[in-house]
């Protein structure tokens, strides 16, 4: 038996779902639209598996964007959009669908 976690994960597919009717989205947009629509996790699970998700080739970095603005760390905030990779294997879920076709509007 290997230790460690293991190499699918529930949360990283429903994540590449998500990125698959949104197309693009960053960390912070993803992680609430899950909340939303799957059983709670925290926002460190959702990076977590977005950065496990690169390793593995399911998900990829798009672009990073520098906004301005007055945050409670300083002036600048950087986002990552991610985006499917080349390994992403999306199921092709409603229920993300419905949801993010309502979000969009």
């Amino acid at each position: 038996m290997k230790k460690g976690r293991p190499v699918r994960s529930v949360i990283r597919q429903n994540v590449v779902e998500i990125l698959h009717h949104l197309g693009q989205g960053y960390g912070y947009q993803i992680s609430k639209i899950y909340n939303e629509v799957f059983p709670t996790v925290t926002q460190r699970s959702i990076y977590y598996h977005l950065r496990k998700g690169m390793k593995t080739k399911e998900i990829e970095v798009y672009r990073v964007e520098k906004e301005n603005g007055n945050f409670s760390w300083g002036s600048i905030a950087e986002k990552i959009y991610y985006r499917l990779g080349k390994k992403a294997d999306p199921k092709g879920n409603a229920q993300v669908k419905d949801f993010v076709r309502q979000w969009k509007k």
